[in-house]
């Protein structure tokens, strides 16, 4: 992954996890890897979980700690009212700066520009 893409993705990184856990709850490592199923094949597994805690700790999301058969209870994630609010606003500004990239990726090249 390039560095550019790569620092796209920590603006919108957020919204993307916030927006697969609207879908259903999960738990990390389910989170990293719904994100490797949707193309996001290289972000790491640590990062999900910096995420996580950070959007915990904004108050977007519930936790329920559920017992696992092969280890520690694992922390599953769910949207709350709060999470879902702030993933409202996520696509209000996605929808307004696509649109705007959208439109100068379309504009005619000027002649002048070019020099």
């Amino acid at each position: 992954m390039g560095k550019q893409m790569t620092e796209m993705l920590k603006g919108v990184l957020e919204g993307i996890v916030l927006a697969l856990l609207a879908v259903r709850p999960a738990y990390g490592y389910e989170i990293t890897a719904r994100l490797r199923e949707r193309g996001f094949a290289e972000i790491a597994e640590g990062t999900v979980y910096a995420l996580l805690v950070r959007v915990e700790q904004r108050g977007y999301v519930d936790v329920e700690k559920v017992p696992s058969e092969k280890g520690p209870p694992r922390k599953v994630y769910s949207l709350n009212p709060q999470g879902r609010e702030y993933l409202d606003e996520f696509w209000a500004s996605w929808g307004f700066l696509a649109e705007r990239l959208d439109q100068l990726h379309s504009q005619p090249h000027d002649e002048g520009d070019r020099k």
